[in-house]
C-alpha cells in the first residue's frame, strides 16, 4: 500500500529515525512516502541522509523527501506527525529562569506550571497554522498525530479550534508499566496487564494484574520500597502512591511540579528528589539535559549513519504509538494503546471537554476508546485542577487575552502554592515581554506590559534553585565521553 506521511519538526534526528524505522517494520508500509519538514535545512540534510541510507541498505522502494516548505510536505499527506518545540531552547530557558526568580522551582516545565503554560502560548498559534495547512492541502480526513508538549493544550487547540482529526501521543504510560513489571519481578512486560487513565503526565494505573492476579496497593508499595534503585529515585511517586492508592505514570521530577505540595519550599524539594539523573527532580533538569545534548547529533552523525546501514529488525520496534496506530488503521491488525483525545464521557468524573489519556483500540474503524472509566476521587481532583488551568491557557492563547493568561498561571497548583497574585502578574508580564517574538497573539499587550515592568515594585530573587547542577559545555561532554570509551 502507498500513502504519504509528513513529519513536522523532523530535524529531531534521533526521534525521527526511531519513528521511521518503526513504521518500516510493518511489511505493508514499504511503499510509503515520508515527507520531512523543519525550519533547519542543515538538520533536514542530516536526517535525510540517515533515512536514505536505511532505505538503500534494506533495498526498499520507500521515498524520502525533505523541505523547509511545510505546505509542500503536507500536500496529499494522510498522516501528519508533529514533534516541534516552538522557540527552541532560548525560549525554554525563559520558561525555567524567569519563574525561578519568583520562587517557582520547576524540573521540566513543559506541561503546566508557569513554564508549561507559556510553552503552550508559543505552540498553539503554530499548531493552528499546521491545522490550516492540513485542512487545505493534506489528504481529506488526514489524521494529525501530535507528539509535542504541552500535550493536552496542543491537542485541545488542534481539535477544538484547528478542526483536524487529532490524537496526542506520549510514552509515559509504557515507561511506568515497565517500572511496575520490574518491581513485581515479572519476567517480561507481557505478564503485566493494566488499565491506566487520567490526563497526559497525570495518568494513573487504576487496575493492575500480574499473570491475571490483581495487584493491590500494599503489595505495590512494598515492591517499590524494596527496589534498590526506585526506592531512592521515586520517593515522591511512592509517597503519592501511599496517599492516593495508585501509581502515577510520570517521573519523580515531572509529577512533583503538577502538585502543590512537594516543591513549595527549598527544604521540601531536597527531601523528595534524587540527583542521580535530571528526571528525578533536579531544578531545571530537562533544560540542562537539553542544553548539554543540543548538538550531540553533530558528533554522533557518523555513528547514526553507520547504524543506518544495518537491516531493520522488527524485533527492535519501539513502543512509540505512531507505527502501531498506522498499522491498525491501515491493516486492521488491532492495537491497544493509551491515547490523548477529547473526553466526551470516556472518564466519567472528568469534564467532557478535557483532553484525557486513556486506553483505546485501533482498527480500520479508527481509534475506539474504552468508555465508562472512573478515577479514584483524589486522582480526579488532581486532574481537574490541571484541566481547569489547561482550558484557561488554551482560551488565552487563542484570544491573546493577557489577563486570562495571568489567571491561568495564578490557578496553577504549584504557582498558587508559592506565589502571590502580585508576583504572578509581574512574572507573566516579564515572560510575555521576553518571549514576544514567539507570541504574536500578545503583540498588542506587550507595550503595556513593558510599561508595567518599568514601574514594578515586586522584588525578585537571584536564586539558582533548590537542587541544580552546572550546565556543562558540549566540548566537556565530548571529552568525558571519549575518556569513558578509552577507559572501557
Amino acid at each position: 500500500m502507498s500513502f504519504k506521511i509528513a513529519i513536522i519538526g523532523a530535524g529531531s534526528v534521533g526521534f525521527t529515525k526511531k519513528l521511521f524505522t518503526d513504521i518500516l517494520c510493518v511489511p505493508e508500509f514499504r511503499d510509503v512516502e515520508f515527507a520531512l519538514t523543519d525550519l533547519s535545512e542543515h538538520n533536514l540534510e542530516m536526517i535525510k541522509a540517515i533515512l536514505d541510507r536505511i532505505v538503500e541498505s534494506n533495498g526498499l522502494p520507500t521515498k524520502v523527501t525533505a523541505t523547509t516548505d511545510r505546505r509542500q510536505a503536507l500536500e496529499g499527506a494522510r498522516y501528519i506527525i508533529s514533534c516541534v518545540r516552538v522557540g527552541g531552547l532560548e525560549a525554554y530557558a525563559d520558561d525555567i529562569r524567569i519563574p525561578l526568580k519568583y520562587g517557582i522551582d520547576q524540573c521540566v516545565g513543559d506541561t503546566i506550571c508557569a513554564g508549561g503554560i507559556l510553552y503552550g502560548q508559543r505552540n498553539i498559534p503554530v499548531i493552528l497554522d499546521f491545522c490550516r495547512d492540513i485542512r487545505e492541502v493534506a489528504e481529506p480526513g488526514a489524521k494529525f498525530l501530535n507528539y509535542a508538549n504541552p500535550m493536552a493544550m496542543n491537542t485541545w487547540a488542534a481539535i477544538e479550534y484547528g478542526k483536524v482529526d487529532t490524537v496526542g501521543l506520549c510514552h509515559g504510560v509504557q515507561h511506568g508499566a515497565e517500572q511496575i513489571a520490574e518491581v513485581l519481578g515479572a519476567k517480561s512486560l507481557s505478564e503485566l496487564d493494566y488499565v491506566c487513565s487520567g490526563i497526559n503526565h497525570q495518568t494513573w494505573f487504576i487496575d493492575l494484574r500480574l499473570n491475571g492476579r490483581k495487584i493491590g496497593k500494599d503489595e505495590l508499595i512494598a515492591a517499590f520500597e524494596a527496589h534498590p534503585v526506585y526506592s531512592q529515585q521515586e520517593k515522591l511517586r511512592i509517597d503519592v502512591l501511599k496517599r492516593f492508592g495508585v501509581y502515577s505514570t510520570e517521573s519523580n521530577g515531572h509529577l512533583s511540579e503538577y502538585l502543590p505540595w512537594y516543591r513549595k519550599r527549598p527544604e521540601e524539594i531536597t527531601r523528595w528528589i534524587d540527583m542521580s539523573d535530571w528526571i528525578h527532580g533536579e531544578t531545571g533538569g530537562y533544560l540542562r539535559h537539553s542544553t548539554e545534548t543540543r548538538n550531540w547529533f553533530e558528533t554522533e552523525f557518523p555513528q547514526f549513519l553507520e547504524s543506518a546501514s544495518k537491516p531493520i529488525d522488527p524485533a527492535k520496534r519501539s513502543n512509540e504509538h505512531a507505527s502501531h496506530i498506522l498499522e491498525g488503521l491501515e491493516t486492521n491488525r488491532v492495537y491497544r494503546g493509551h491515547f490523548n483525545v477529547k473526553n466526551n464521557g470516556v472518564i466519567t468524573n472528568l469534564p467532557a471537554d478535557a483532553i484525557i489519556e486513556s486506553p483505546g483500540f485501533v482498527d480500520r474503524f479508527g481509534i475506539n476508546m474504552v468508555s465508562g472509566l472512573t478515577l479514584p476521587e483524589a486522582c480526579a481532583t488532581t486532574c481537574i485542577a490541571s484541566i481547569n488551568v489547561q482550558r484557561m491557557s488554551v482560551h488565552a492563547a487563542i484570544s491573546g487575552d493577557i489577563d486570562l493568561l495571568k489567571l491561568a498561571v495564578l490557578h496553577d497548583p504549584l504557582v498558587g502554592a508559592v506565589s502571590t497574585p502580585e508576583e504572578v502578574w509581574q512574572m507573566v508580564d516579564e515572560m510575555v515581554v521576553a518571549q514576544a517574538r514567539w507570541l504574536p497573539q500578545y503583540a498588542d499587550a506587550v507595550p503595556a506590559a513593558k510599561e508595567r515592568l518599568s514601574k514594578s515594585k515586586v522584588q525578585t530573587r537571584d536564586w539558582a534553585g533548590a537542587a541544580r547542577r552546572n550546565v556543562r559545555s558540549i566540548e566537556e561532554l565530548r571529552a568525558e565521553k571519549a575518556a569513558l570509551k578509552h577507559a572501557v
